[in-house]
Order: C-alpha cells, then structure tokens, then sequence
C-alpha cells in the first residue's frame, strides 16, 4: 500500500512538473499567467519568478496588471532578493497609486532596503538609503498599521549608524593616539547626544584624558590631568554606577594622586 500511496505521490509531482514546463514553453500570455499564479499560491515563488519575468510587460496596463506586479514583488521579497524587491515595490506604488495594497507595498519596498544594510562596520550607504525610504514612509502614512515596525526599522539603523561613528571614534583611543580620541569623541558626544553608546564614549574619553595627564610632559601635566578629572566627573554623572566605574574610580585616585604635587 505504501508503494502504491509513494507511486502515485511520484507520478503527482510529475505531471506537476511537466504541467510547469510547458507553462514555461507556452506562448500563450493567459497560460503563463494561471501557472505563475498557481505556483505563488503553492508559495513556490522561485518557480513563479521565472514566468513573471516573462510576462510582466506583456501584462503592463492591462486589468490583470496589479495583482501580477503585487506577486511579482511580493516573490522576490520572499526570496530575499531585497535590491529587487525593493524595486518591483516601489513600482507598484508609482503604477497603481489608487490600489488597497499600495500602502503595504511602500512599506515593504522601504523595508527591503533595511534588509540591505550591512553590519557597522562596512559602507552604510544601504543603510542611509533604508533610513531615507522609511522616513517617506512614515510622513506619507502616520496612521499605518506597519508605523511601530517602521519606526522601530530606523531606531536600529540609525543606531547601527551611530555604532560606526563611535567605533571610530574609540579606535583612535585603541591606537593610543588620545588627542585624536579626546576630540572625536567629544564630536560624537555633540553629535549624538541619546546615542545608547553615550556611556562607553564618555569613558574612552576620560580614558583618553587620563592616559595623556599620566603620561605627558611636566610643563602639561597638571591641566592635563584636570582635563582628566573634569572627564571623570561627567562619566558619573551621567551615570554614577556605569559598569566602569571600578576602572574609572582606580584611574581617577591616580589623577587625584599626581595633581596632589601642583598644591601650593
């Protein structure tokens, strides 16, 4: 029985695939319609590609048009092809302005460029790009159902924004080159006043601060060193139990220590 049951499973998934092909071959518009339409709903959407590529522009301004651009789009962001997702949406928009699902499109065709964006490390032009196409979004639909993810999109980004400015700035700390560090990570302090990395870059700055008092000629020392402790103070401020503060405090007794020698 189950020889028979698996056969006919076999002979099903055959003809299937048979059926597809010939869709594929056909030079009947309406035939590739039916099966790319017929393979989406079977969420096999890199098979519905294959014939929506073909039929696209035979279809542009006829009655069937909106329905075949939203599977259109909707296949590629479901096969992560987010570059041309994010085109076919944004197309669809531009096409069919008055459709039910034109507001769901601009918020997938702006999120597919999200998708895009790198890790920190790398060129954020992706990143800048997603910021700009969800920030439209948002303006031109504040009542959307999709607003909180949307914005929630952009809190991510920008602080994925905010993390390659503060790694930079803190790699002139890694590199000891401290005067650089003071003054990038006050600019990024300016720059950034809610950034969540406020905490760590008020630390490398007192850190900065600190390592070049220690270490510098007697005739800077003593203003250096103050520079060190006026570092400190808005460390604790800002957060008097930072998960530095055991480091800091050590640091700061031997600011504290030094300056004691420039008491007349």
């Amino acid at each position: 029985m189950k020889k028979i049951v698996s056969l006919l499973i076999i002979i099903v998934l055959l003809a299937s695939c048979n059926e597809y092909q010939k869709a594929l071959k056909s030079e009947d518009p309406a035939v590739k319609l039916v099966m790319a339409t017929k393979m989406y709903e079977a969420k096999n959407y890199n098979k519905a590609i294959r014939i929506f590529e073909q039929i696209a522009s035979v279809y542009r301004g006829k009655p069937e048009s909106e329905n075949l651009y939203y599977m259109f789009s909707q296949s590629y962001y479901k096969t992560k092809q987010y570059y041309l997702a994010g085109y076919q949406f944004e197309s669809f928009v531009s096409s069919f302005p008055k459709s039910d699902k034109v507001q769901e499109a601009s918020f997938l065709g702006a999120k597919s460029y999200s998708m895009l964006s790198p890790v920190y490390s790398l060129d954020q032009t992706d990143t800048t790009k997603a910021i700009e196409k969800l920030q439209t979004f948002i303006d031109t639909y504040p009542n959307s159902t999709y607003l909180a993810e949307a914005n929630s999109i952009v809190k991510n980004l920008n602080e994925k924004l905010e993390r390659k400015v503060f790694e930079n700035a803190k790699g002139y700390n890694t590199i000891s080159d401290y005067k650089s560090a003071l003054v990038a990570l006050d600019n990024f302090i300016a720059d950034y006043p809610g950034t969540p990395f406020k905490e760590e870059a008020l630390f490398y700055k007192f850190d900065s601060a600190y390592q070049l008092g220690i270490n510098s000629v007697p005739a800077k020392m003593e203003e250096r060193l103050n520079v060190a402790k006026v570092a400190y103070a808005n460390l604790i401020k800002y957060k008097a139990e930072t998960k530095y503060k055991k480091q800091a405090d050590e640091m700061f007794a031997r600011v504290e220590k030094d300056l004691q020698k420039y008491i007349k």
